[in-house]
């Protein structure tokens, strides 16, 4: 009797990661070593590159490199500030599923918008993409598609119509990440900029993607409607009305006054982080209005002393303010909604413990960037690039940033470990051709939400399709031309971006 054959199963990305971090150590044995000198901001100064004595890494800096990557060392802070601030959010999130305002919230809008199917199309999908673009909403868009199966097919349309309301809506706004923690904080925290810088462009991003993606989706849609034979799964449609018949009680899920407040105060905590994350002086000088306001409510007696006098004003909000935030938020929703306590906890922990692999991969990430330094061959290899750079026009290099970001996005399936592992390289090299740090961020988000969309290597992607009984290459040819598209407008908007 013949033995199967094991199918290959890609590696999880600690594994790649630690892979990666014994390959720069080998590196740091025929790489020269090299030192740049900077400035009193600590940002390298070109055309100071210099030799210097070399410090190979060994077996015990390999798996100190981790340690080192989440405490920090002499010559950067670690993750633990932003590996804290996302095991804190995982929390609220446990908290606010723990409601089922989330859930229960697109089922009513379902039931609202019964025999108005047409209108849910952008409704939905604007609501997936703020979703992908504020938390980076992925694997919690797998509750919605029996659902949303049901409604798109019962009315006329396909599975494919369905999958991508919440695929590609949520992965929209991944591209287009405006606060994302998983993409937008640890890039931001890496490059050592607030997570607000940058915002307002990929607040233009995230409208050009996502009104691109609803006429794509809701042309098609249109197409399928008139004629079910033009459905790209045509075939399959006797047997999906079978397997989704929507019953009287799929979309009937009224909300609760307590679940109505939860959803509110789940969109104010994002709202306030953008707030405090915006760096107001920044943009115009004479806006100190909050720091004003914090100013006067901190001076006066009692209450001062009552909200804190070391209150951080919206605009110099950081990743400590805003883990605070979600904790504080956390508990208002548990006393809004009435939460036992004992629930509370364990929706909280159980939220943490399905972050906590994000949280550490995100150190040993860090691990790659820590063994360059500590083999002096990080200077080295910002010296290549400048050599290369140095003549290269800003738009160029954008693009030629965006490009990298595609194969690196399969390669390492992590979007916060990705950012971990590159950005300590990939920002000082735009320096060399005038690109700002924070536009190096939104090509590598753009890239890795672009991915998203259609790889097979993604747990989401295939998810969806195995539910929707989709095959994987209907769906690359479902995308195919929206691919395109959000692919040439994405590389003119960086280029654009350079410009100004």
């Amino acid at each position: 009797m013949k033995e199967k054959k094991k199918k290959f199963q890609m590696p999880s990305s600690f594994t790649i990661l630690f892979f990666l971090i014994i390959a720069v150590a080998v590196l740091t044995w025929i790489i020269p070593a090299g030192q740049y000198a900077t400035n009193k901001a600590g940002e390298i100064i070109a055309g100071t590159y210099h030799s210097r004595a070399a410090n190979p890494q060994g077996i015990w800096d390999v798996f100190m490199a981790p340690i080192k990557g989440m405490v920090g060392t002499e010559d950067g802070d670690g993750t633990v500030a932003i590996s804290l601030f996302i095991l804190v959010i995982g929390g609220f999130l446990g908290v606010v599923n723990k409601t089922k305002a989330l859930d229960d919230g697109i089922s009513t809008m379902l039931s609202k918008y019964a025999g108005k199917e047409k209108i849910l199309i952008p409704i939905l999908m604007i609501l997936f993409a703020i979703g992908g673009s504020t938390y980076g909403m992925g694997e919690e868009t797998i509750a919605f598609y029996p659902i949303l199966i049901a409604v798109m097919i019962s009315v006329g349309f396909d599975s494919l119509v369905a999958i991508a309301i919440a695929l590609i809506g949520s992965q929209v706004g991944v591209l287009a990440s405006t606060v994302n923690p998983f993409a937008t904080g640890v890039a931001s925290q890496s490059l050592n900029i607030s997570p607000g810088d940058g915002l307002f462009p990929r607040l233009i991003l995230l409208v050009i993607t996502t009104a691109i993606s609803i006429i794509y989706i809701m042309r098609y849609a249109n197409k399928v409607k008139q004629d079910p034979t033009k459905s790209l799964v045509f075939n399959q449609r006797e047997s999906d009305l079978n397997e989704f018949s929507i019953s009287t009680n799929d979309t009937d899920n009224e909300m609760t006054k307590r679940q109505k407040a939860v959803l509110w105060l789940f969109g104010l905590t994002f709202l306030v982080m953008v707030i405090g994350l915006v760096p107001w002086n920044s943009i115009n000088e004479k806006w100190t209005f909050f720091d004003s306001a914090t100013k006067w409510l901190t001076g006066i007696p009692f209450l001062g002393n009552f909200l804190g006098h070391d209150m951080a004003p919206f605009g110099t909000w950081y990743f400590s303010e805003m883990t605070m935030l979600f904790l504080f938020m956390s508990v208002v929703v548990m006393f809004v909604f009435k939460m036992k306590e004992s629930d509370f906890i364990d929706s909280f922990l159980n939220g943490m413990n399905e972050f906590l692999s994000v949280a550490i991969v995100i150190a040993v990430a860090r691990g790659i960037q820590v063994v360059m330094n500590d083999g002096n061959i990080t200077a080295t290899v910002l010296h290549a690039g400048e050599q290369g750079l140095q003549h290269l026009p800003g738009g160029i290099f954008i693009v030629l940033t965006f490009i990298f970001y595609i194969p690196m996005s399969f390669l390492i399936p992590s979007t916060s470990g990705l950012a971990a592992a590159t950005m300590g390289i990939m920002g000082p090299l735009g320096k060399f051709s005038g690109v700002t740090p924070d536009l190096i961020i939104t090509a590598y988000q753009a890239a890795v939400g672009w991915v998203n969309i259609i790889t097979p290597t993604s747990g989401i992607v295939m998810g969806a399709l195995a539910i929707a009984h989709v095959n994987i290459t209907t769906w690359l040819k479902f995308t195919a031309k929206l691919m395109g598209i959000l692919l040439v407008v994405t590389i003119a908007f960086l280029v654009i971006c350079t410009l100004f």
